[in-house]
């Protein structure tokens, strides 16, 4: 029973992916690439943000980056803002969850870094608190969504969307987008 209930999730997802290549999304990706690029180049970091599931992703990108993906190479610099507990704690507690982030990019974002929301439903109200933030520090702002974007979508200066409703199949996709990045970034950078 099982076995036949994974074959179906396996199916599924490469419906999703053909649809992907249809509505070309490594246009999207490889755009998004080419900003982390010239940031990079520039001497600005990536930071990276999301709850729940999206956090993971959120470090385990800024993982890859700092430590390496498949080459030896120096470190890139990169940063998840859902890691240090006492900072998010305290945030959290002395101006609300929403805040989390966006104080976060107050003390740490400059102009030209560049800051990666990533949310299945594109209505996260911390990331959007950061990207208002963001917005006032002149770092840029990537959305890796999911869905229909929501609003994440229409306040970004980029997005990369991923337009299904499933949100297990929404994330598998995130972390293959978030090797797509690291292993383009690596191969342009060294």
């Amino acid at each position: 029973m099982m076995y036949q209930r994974f074959n179906e999730v396996i199916k599924q997802q490469l419906d999703n992916l053909n649809m992907l290549l249809e509505i070309n999304y490594s246009n999207s990706v490889s755009r998004v690439v080419d900003i982390e690029l010239e940031a990079l180049k520039k001497g600005n970091k990536i930071m990276t943000a999301g709850n729940g599931g999206s956090a993971a992703d959120a470090q385990h990108f800024a993982a890859e980056l700092v430590g390496r993906f498949m080459k030896e190479r120096p470190g890139i610099p990169a940063i998840a803002l859902t890691t240090d507990s006492s900072v998010l704690t305290s945030i959290g507690n002395d101006y609300g969850y929403d805040e989390v982030f966006s104080r976060q990019i107050n003390a740490l974002g400059k102009k030209g870094d560049v800051f990666i929301g990533i949310s299945t439903s594109g209505n996260s109200q911390n990331v959007i608190t950061a990207f208002q933030e963001c917005k006032k520090r002149g770092v840029i702002t990537v959305a890796l969504l999911g869905k229909d974007g929501g609003q994440l979508k229409d306040i970004s200066d980029y997005s990369i969307l991923v337009p299904i409703n499933d949100t297990p199949r929404i994330q598998e996709i995130h972390t293959m987008t978030i090797h797509m990045m690291c292993e383009a970034l690596e191969d342009k950078l060294f």
